[in-house]
């Protein structure tokens, strides 16, 4: 059996124009999206989906809902979960599967809830709310929690707020998913840390800044009370022609083989494209180009990184490029495809296939 891979797209579904989970059959040869279903899903903000790619989470209305990945891409409901907090804005499963970690941009909250077995939504283990302030800025004023995530190691929660502009640092107990607080990472204010990952060995850290458009570089190294930071690269600009001051990065995304590292920015509605190096986790700018649509809030690199998606939020659009590594260039490939309000997308390797 070849390897078969499902897109799933979250949107908006308040106006009434999209139910809240578009389903599409990916062609990896084209890059390409092809239309199959619509799931409900009240205002699905942000998708991801388990590491073992069996099971699909959404941030929703009602807090989060779970979803089966079936072996030919179709969903299954599994169930629910009230975070008992605000809209949730992010979402991240642990590597094992064991936990799952919302962000909550509007209370400035971070909730941690148990996974089952099955993939489905257990109990709330812990939730913590961030205290303080920021600047006088309207966006950067007060806790917006905007990602959170587990460390590769699995000692450490790391919480970035966007609000206070900080990575609050939390040890992680793994039994009794508890949270404590014990270092931050205080970043320049009002620069407003939106998204981070970590490559895949746990040795660097990507944090990605939404007002500052900037990008930094972390080693990352597991210490005994708290983790280990040394800053070893800044982006200056994710956007460095910044055509428009409203300029905002939106998101950040690696390749499979984790060479590339790809940032979209609105207003300026582009993506910048860099090449990694895996041994010493810098970066290296490839190009910066337009993406033939409106608020690029997430991108999806297809699994032969030769193509990329831009989920265009503002332009109701998705728009498909083939990715030019060595002279620098994002070329489109197809027509864009029209979905209302997308906001998240996940490609995923169908259970079952090779």
């Amino acid at each position: 059996m070849q390897n078969k891979y499902m897109a799933y797209v979250g949107s908006y579904s308040y106006n009434g124009q999209a139910k809240g989970i578009t389903v599409y059959d990916v062609d990896v040869e084209k890059g390409l999206f092809h239309y199959r279903c619509e799931e409900e899903v009240d205002n699905s903000s942000y998708l991801t989906v388990s590491n073992n790619g069996k099971t699909l989470y959404s941030i929703a209305d009602e807090g989060i809902v779970s979803f089966r990945i079936q072996e030919n891409g179709a969903l299954t409901r599994l169930n629910s979960a009230n975070t008992k907090a605000m809209r949730g804005c992010h979402i991240a499963t642990d590597e094992k599967d064991k936990y799952i970690f919302v962000s909550g941009y509007h209370d400035g909250k971070e909730t941690v809830l148990r996974l089952k077995r099955d993939g489905s939504i257990g109990e709330i283990t812990d939730g913590v709310y961030h205290r303080g302030l920021g600047s006088v800025a309207e966006r950067t004023f007060r806790p917006h929690v905007s990602c959170g995530r587990r460390t590769p190691d699995g000692k450490f929660v790391f919480v970035a707020d966007l609000g206070i502009d900080q990575i609050k640092i939390y040890r992680f107990d793994p039994v009794k998913g508890l949270l404590t607080l014990v270092d931050a990472l205080r970043c320049e204010l009002e620069s407003a840390p939106r998204h981070f990952i970590f490559s895949a060995d746990g040795r660097f850290m990507y944090l990605m800044y939404e007002v500052k458009n900037v990008i930094d570089v972390y080693t990352y190294e597991t210490g005994d009370k708290v983790p280990v930071l040394e800053k070893i690269q800044t982006i200056t600009s994710t956007a460095p022609e910044r055509l428009s001051q409203l300029t905002a990065a939106c998101a950040i995304r690696m390749s499979p083989d984790e060479h590339y590292l790809y940032c979209s920015n609105a207003g300026d509605n582009s993506v910048s494209v860099y090449r990694r190096d895996p041994d010493t986790g810098l970066l290296t700018l490839l190009c910066c180009l337009p993406i033939s649509g409106d608020y690029p809030k997430d991108i999806a690199i297809f699994p032969d990184q030769k193509h990329l998606a831009a989920i265009n939020h503002g332009s109701n659009s998705i728009s498909f490029f083939k990715v030019d590594y060595e002279n620098g260039l994002l070329v489109m490939c197809n027509r864009s495809i029209e979905v209302n309000e997308p906001n998240c997308c996940v490609i995923v390797k169908v259970p079952g296939s090779r």
